[in-house]
């Protein structure tokens, strides 16, 4: 509504301000500065303020000022001046269509501006906000892999997970002196010190029911990360992005996170 009218009055200002004995004059509101820019364009100034303010989602402020409210004052101020040169026309001399349709489309104008803050189906902005980004709820494929090292991981069963990538079986640097075992000699931390990590396979690997099935029930892929949630011996228990459960009985070369 606001486009519009603004779009209307532009073209009132080319159109006779006057009528003489039923004639059509030459004279339009670009006659005078006066009129032209400070009347007509002052309205359509107003309603492009209006407009960038509803474009903009949130109030914006130029000196301290809305530009919303800046643009309805230009607006109403135009619509009050047109009436009162509409009213005081000479004698003997009719309104024209510049005129007439100025003070139209100026009204209009003043009257969708100031509707905007009273009427709730008007306030809302003409382009969409930015919406922020949702978390990522558990076993979402985060940026760089599923359980990423060098981004805080999430806690599971209280325990904090490391942030650096190591080889699987070493220590991470919070572990408390009593669960800072050394290594066996087959490269796996001891069970009862066993602590729920990250960790990436270096080539496709199948990973078996905990029944003892033969079936694999997934398989891990290079370059993404899964969360082992415990120790069998040289076997780890390991959880995929779905939330499915298994054994992992190849365990050499995988990289811990």
């Amino acid at each position: 509504m606001v486009i519009g009218a603004a779009v209307l009055l532009f073209i009132a200002s080319f159109l006779a301000l006057y009528s003489y004995a039923g004639y059509s004059g030459n004279q339009n509101a670009w006659e005078s500065l006066g009129t032209g820019l400070g009347t007509y364009m002052g309205a359509v100034v107003g309603a492009a303020l209006i407009v960038v303010s509803r474009c903009l989602g949130q109030p914006r402020k130029v000196a301290g000022l809305d530009l919303g409210m800046v643009g309805t004052g230009f607006v109403i101020l135009s619509a009050w001046t047109l009436f009162w040169t509409l009213v005081d026309v000479p004698d003997n001399i009719d309104a024209g269509a510049g005129l007439v349709l100025g003070f139209i489309a100026a009204l209009v104008l003043a009257a969708a501006a100031i509707a905007t803050p009273l009427v709730p189906a008007l306030q809302a902005p003409l382009a969409p906000a930015s919406q922020p980004s949702a978390p990522h709820p558990y076993g979402a494929q985060p940026q760089g892999g599923y359980g990423y090292p060098g981004a805080p991981q999430p806690s599971y069963g209280g325990q904090p997970q490391p942030g650096g990538a190591q080889p699987y079986g070493a220590q991470p640097q919070t572990a408390q002196p009593q669960q800072a075992a050394q290594p066996d000699a087959q490269g796996q931390a001891p069970a009862g010190d066993f602590s729920p990590f990250w960790f990436a396979v270096p080539v496709p690997r199948p990973l078996y029911a905990e029944d003892g099935s033969p079936t694999p029930i997934a398989e891990l892929a290079p370059g993404t990360w899964y969360l082992a949630v415990e120790q069998r011996g040289a076997q780890l228990v390991a959880q995929t992005q779905d939330g499915r459960r298994g054994v992992l009985q190849d365990t050499s070369g995988i990289q811990r996170g």
